[in-house]
């Protein structure tokens, strides 16, 4: 389990969201933290569940609405084969039993795409210290 206070390097990264925009400002927001680094990208459910095999991150932002496979579906198939990879949902479905899902296949955290740049960096350091963050009103 990761600790803020142990020097281990970043928090490696994988986003995962259907929209080039918005992979690309979570890597442009993410990128000048020291804390953090961006190692992949996926588009869809599928692609995520190979960069996370492949690219082996601490943290994935996940994306609910994907192509092909749902960002649940993809969020257990992940936590099933790489138990010590965290994920946190960030979303624009807000439904009380998305989350429940959500969390129930493995998420560490659920956050709409409207939370602040803060409110993300806990929810990824919340994850990697083994507790879970729902903000979803």
């Amino acid at each position: 389990m990761w600790s803020p206070g142990v020097s281990r390097g970043p928090i490696r990264v994988l986003v995962v969201d259907d929209h080039v925009v918005v992979r690309q400002g979570l890597r442009m927001f993410l990128t000048p933290d020291v804390g953090f680094e961006v190692v992949g990208e996926a588009a869809n459910g599928c692609e995520a569940i190979a960069h996370a095999l492949t690219l082996r991150p601490d943290v994935i932002v996940m994306d609910l609405l994907l192509p092909g496979m749902s960002g649940i579906q993809a969020t257990a198939a992940i936590r099933s084969a790489l138990p010590d990879v965290e994920v946190v949902v960030l979303t624009s479905v807000v439904d009380d039993a998305a989350a429940v899902h959500a969390v129930q296949a493995g998420a560490a955290g659920y956050l709409l795409k409207d939370a602040s740049g803060d409110e993300l960096r806990r929810a990824l350091r919340a994850a990697m210290s083994g507790h879970v963050q729902l903000s979803y009103d």
